[in-house]
């Protein structure tokens, strides 16, 4: 089963996405900011990474950025998920190492034509 790390600073959010991956036959792993997310990508591994753009913690860019600095994380596929819709903001997405973005609020069949293009 191919997984998939949620890093999501909102808590339910992070449970829906969760129950929404499991429907679409993925193994969800959660992360509640950028530092655990960059723990996790690291430690499991997974086939790809959901990123939400704004949180308290550390800037997704941010995350991304590390991400694809690190060895063991820099080919992971990274899919942004932001409120921010303005072109500049989602070229910030892609420039910082982001593969793709879903503006929020998107459909959850929007997420998994996105998922099954990287993975």
């Amino acid at each position: 089963m191919k997984k998939v790390l949620v890093v999501e600073d909102n808590p339910d959010m992070r449970k829906l996405l969760s129950i929404e991956l499991e429907l679409m036959g993925f193994e969800p792993i959660t992360a509640a900011g950028g530092k655990e997310g960059i723990e996790k990508a690291i430690s499991e591994k997974p086939d790809l990474v959901l990123l939400d753009i704004l949180m308290p913690d550390m800037d997704g860019r941010d995350t991304a950025r590390i991400l694809r600095r690190n060895a063991e994380t820099k080919d992971i596929p990274i899919i942004a998920e932001t409120a921010l819709s303005d072109r500049r903001d989602l070229n910030t997405c892609l420039d910082a190492g982001c593969n793709d973005y879903l503006v929020k609020p998107f459909s959850y069949k929007d997420l998994e034509e996105k998922l099954r293009v990287f993975i």
